[in-house]
């Protein structure tokens, strides 16, 4: 599967699913405070699969999207890190 390059955020993609809904009257609807729906919309938090599953009934969508679009995100964020070196478990352990 081929990765998007600096995928966006998903609360990016949430806050145009929004449209004219106000962060407090999105939260009311999904069931959430404000400031938890307005941590993932500002990029700060990730979308759990509880929140997945409350977009997939107030909106429509899958979970599963919801919660693909926040793992490419993690994903291509830890690729941005620097890593240790990892040894291969095909190779043998030279002790």
């Amino acid at each position: 599967m081929m990765r998007m390059h600096n995928p966006a955020h998903p609360g990016l993609a949430l806050r145009e699913f929004l449209g004219e809904l106000t962060v407090t009257e999105a939260a009311e609807r999904l069931g959430v405070t404000r400031t938890a729906l307005s941590r993932i919309l500002n990029g700060s938090a990730g979308i759990s699969a509880d929140m997945a599953l409350r977009l997939r009934d107030a909106l429509g969508t899958s979970a599963e999207m919801w919660i693909n679009m926040q793992a490419q995100y993690d994903l291509w964020q830890a690729e941005q890190k620097p890593r240790p070196a990892v040894t291969s478990f095909r190779e043998p352990v030279h002790a």
